[in-house]
């Protein structure tokens, strides 16, 4: 028999859409399993204890298995997203500008809490510190989150060059405690004079009363910018992107289940976000020469 160049064309044709249908079935196959996982802000037992709720809820609302995935610092998260090691990552602001960078472009958030549009930070102090604000710090030791972290150290020092004052200039000693409940304890246990976190945290931990404010005080709360939200990678299906947005835009404190998830993520309620949201952290990261 003889084989013409047009019939061999098209059986070159006919296998490359078998290898095509083969590997998009493959892939759809592969996504049994959705790996999760958040930049450590709080003690792992705090962050694996709040994830448990979504991350049944995630599993029923997507039809996947969940696998949380904790890591070891901010820098691990980042990595782990760029790289696609995991799939969903909790970010702060600052952490998705970093992963946004590394990937160029490729990470990209899909929702941030309600509270997210307008995020806060505060500077506390032990009571009888006689700080009451920004420019009683010059010559104190003070005491951020992570170096990573938007609301615990990249906003905070932000407002401090905005106030005229330069962290590693004019106070006495800056140190890292790498997260925002263990800043409140190094101010109470008195090892640094002031310290900067998330004011989200702050109040959880006043309600809790695992802070005394009598003892310890906030003297400066910042204006408000954009931080946290849940970024993807874009190679990840459109299909099960949309999926996962649509299932945190579905809570509702309304019903039990929703009410639940919502109180342990802090959250009023999940909205739509954007990279561009992000643009602010950005500037601010490069004013402070902290985006590398």
């Amino acid at each position: 028999m003889t084989v013409t160049l047009p019939r061999i064309a098209r059986w070159a044709r006919s296998l490359g859409l078998l290898a095509a249908t083969a590997t998009l079935a493959f892939a759809a196959q592969a996504q049994t399993v959705l790996r999760v996982t958040a930049i450590p802000d709080e003690a792992p037992t705090e962050l694996a204890r709040k994830f448990a709720p979504l991350g049944q809820y995630l599993e029923a609302k997507l039809g996947v298995k969940v696998e949380w995935t904790p890591v070891t610092d901010y820098a691990a998260a980042v990595e782990a997203l760029v790289n696609k090691k995991v799939d969903l990552a909790w970010f702060g602001g600052f952490t998705f500008v970093q992963a946004n960078v590394r990937s160029e472009g490729r990470v990209i958030p899909l929702v941030q809490r309600e509270e997210d549009e307008k995020f806060r930070s505060v500077f506390i102090t032990d009571a009888n510190s006689g700080i009451t604000r920004l420019e009683d710090l010059k010559g104190k030791t003070l005491s951020f989150g992570s170096p990573s972290s938007t609301s615990g150290h990249l906003m905070p020092r932000s407002f401090l060059l905005a106030a005229k004052i330069n962290p590693d200039a004019d106070l006495k000693r800056v140190s890292f405690s790498g997260a925002h409940d263990a800043t409140v304890a190094a101010v109470a246990s008195g090892k640094v004079d002031a310290g900067a976190l998330n004011m989200s945290v702050w109040d959880k931990l006043v309600a809790e009363k695992k802070v005394d404010t009598a003892v310890v005080k906030v003297f400066y709360t910042t204006p408000g910018f954009y931080d946290y939200n849940w970024s993807v990678h874009a190679d990840m299906p459109a299909d099960l992107r949309n999926k996962i947005t649509q299932a945190f835009l579905a809570l509702d404190a309304s019903t039990p289940q929703g009410k639940e998830i919502l109180g342990l993520q802090r959250a009023t309620r999940f909205i739509p976000t954007k990279a561009e949201n992000y643009n602010s952290i950005r500037a601010a990261a490069e004013h402070a020469g902290l985006l590398k």
